[in-house]
């Protein structure tokens, strides 16, 4: 089974991991705000068999050349980029917190290029600029850089709030290295990038095969969120995994993968 090889596009702007035959279905993975490429070796020395698994580092993060203005439509401006880069067609999206708010945005814009997607963990809307909720959620994130405090520091309790029941050790190790790793620009940028995301009225014109993955103990994208948000999105397939919260493919890397294998599976019998 091949193993994630580190890569640069040919114009040096996206870094990314790479596993399997080049001329394989693409799936492609985006991660998390916390997150990297790194992040989904498991699922590249998983799936790297049967597909072209490819993960990238956002932009701004790892190898990735930051964009000179972050926000999710430019983020999923950089997403068609980078798949135009790689020359792949008809991709599979797995898109994990922001990641699959990049997707949502990306699928406006280009609604026919996926083969499917997957939402996993995510949220079709981040809410008003001055709401409550939104306000304190930044603040909370944002607030201890601000006091002095650094990412490499942070990165232990941030991963502990984020996850459920009883965590793969080897997959918290793997969280709180990437988000240790996170440059404090990115970081920042991301967050604020999230005020005003709302794609809550284009769920109904997603027209390819879509699988939204969540965990029951996450608080990020809670459950109940993400199964309401599954019955706007014509055909969607939705899965709970029980016990996990916001970093399943890391938490629960067997129940991650054996999801996402059964959708993959479906596809093949549909095509």
């Amino acid at each position: 089974m091949s193993q994630p090889v580190p890569m640069l596009t040919t114009d040096g702007r996206f870094a990314y991991e790479a596993a399997g035959d080049p001329g394989a279905i693409p799936l492609i993975f985006l991660h998390g705000i916390g997150g990297a490429a790194r992040a989904w070796r498991r699922q590249l020395a998983t799936f790297g068999d049967r597909f072209r698994a490819i993960a990238w580092d956002m932009p701004g993060y790892g190898g990735s050349a930051p964009l000179a203005s972050v926000s999710i439509d430019a983020l999923a401006e950089a997403l068609q980029q980078f798949i135009a880069q790689l020359g792949v067609s008809r991709p599979v999206l797995i898109g994990h917190s922001i990641g699959g708010m990049i997707v949502q945005k990306w699928l406006v814009q280009f609604p026919k290029l996926a083969r499917a997607v997957v939402l996993a963990q995510t949220s079709p809307a981040f809410g008003k600029a001055d709401g409550d909720w939104q306000k304190s959620f930044i603040a909370a994130r944002l607030g201890p850089l601000d006091r002095g405090e650094t990412m490499r520091s942070l990165a232990p309790s941030l991963v502990k709030e984020l996850v459920g029941d009883d965590p793969d050790p080897n997959g918290m190790e793997i969280a709180r290295e990437c988000m240790g790793s996170v440059p404090e620009a990115s970081y920042r940028a991301m967050m604020l990038a999230l005020i005003g995301f709302d794609q809550r009225s284009t769920l109904g014109t997603i027209s390819v095969p879509t699988l939204l993955l969540s965990g029951l103990k996450d608080n990020n994208a809670p459950a109940a969120m993400m199964a309401k948000t599954a019955t706007f999105i014509p055909g969607a397939e939705y899965v709970e995994l029980p016990c996990v919260g916001h970093l399943a493919n890391l938490e629960r890397p067997e129940a991650f993968d054996e999801a996402l294998g059964r959708f993959l599976n479906s596809l093949a019998t549909k095509a």
